[in-house]
């Protein structure tokens, strides 16, 4: 792979870079090429389940060195979103993980320990917790009818691990609350693009000199269009070549490749 000119590659994580625990073929000797051509990789995944220090750990397992501020996670945009929208210092029930209740005490939201009992959630943020019971979904019902605004860190409905399984996202539960409120959420992740409008403020790259890769068609293919990136999809995740083709015009990739050994130079 030769590089022309330095360019930004933003890669998703799951199906993409890896697959639960392992590493897919390629992807580490892809990134280590891009860093070697002088383009700058950056990571964007839907998992709020980490913070961006953990999934740098996990990704230095791989052979991916990166710093956790090469990483994007919907939990760490939705905390840029409070802080940006002055609601440091509020209140927020979290259906979710550590990653959402770390990167939100960043800003200064106070996370309540329960929703329904330890004071009036402002927010309810909801991504993927798998400890999911009815008692949450009943605490942030609660709190959302009662005025608390609903923010999704994502709506994945699914997620890729081992062995070609793919097993609830965070989307699952962000429908189980939609469906006992009747209100909409507002959402972070993608195919929404704050995230990305992020990593370019980071980057200072344009989007058009800006390459998304990625393995879903409703959310990395989506948002990279809607921006104005370039779009690859790699058959290493949940999409398939025939489903890449029937596609809507919005969803359309760029690039289809089978693998990161395939990834194409900057744009």
């Amino acid at each position: 792979m030769q590089n022309r000119r330095p360019g930004v590659y933003i890669f998703d994580l799951d199906g993409v870079i890896y697959r639960g625990d392992a590493v897919l073929p390629f992807a580490a000797d892809a990134v280590a090429r891009l860093r070697a051509a002088g383009a700058t990789p950056f990571f964007l995944t839907n998992n709020a389940t980490r913070t961006r220090g953990s999934f740098a750990r996990k990704l230095a397992t791989m052979g991916i060195p990166t710093a956790p501020d090469e990483i994007m996670t919907s939990a760490y945009a939705t905390a840029l979103y409070f802080r940006e929208q002055g609601l440091g210092g509020t209140t927020a029930y979290v259906v979710g993980e550590e990653g959402i209740r770390t990167e939100l005490a960043s800003v200064g939201v106070r996370v309540l320990a329960d929703g329904c009992d330890d004071g009036r959630a402002e927010s309810v943020v909801v991504g993927l917790d798998r400890d999911f019971t009815y008692h949450k979904l009943y605490c942030a019902q609660q709190a959302i009818l009662a005025g608390a605004r609903f923010i999704a860190t994502n709506g994945d409905l699914t997620y890729p691990v081992e062995g070609g399984r793919v097993i609830p996202g965070g989307g699952a539960l962000v429908a189980a609350v939609r469906a006992a409120t009747s209100v909409e959420p507002i959402l972070i992740g993608k195919p929404e693009l704050y995230a990305l409008r992020k990593i370019l403020e980071i980057t200072g790259a344009a989007p058009g000199e800006t390459t998304l890769v990625g393995d879903r068609l409703d959310t990395d293919i989506l948002a990279g269009r809607r921006i104005g990136m370039r779009t690859v999809l790699v058959l290493t995740g949940v999409t398939t070549a025939a489903e890449a083709e029937r596609a809507p015009a919005d969803a359309r990739p760029d690039v289809v490749i089978p693998d990161l050994s395939h990834l194409p130079e900057p744009a």
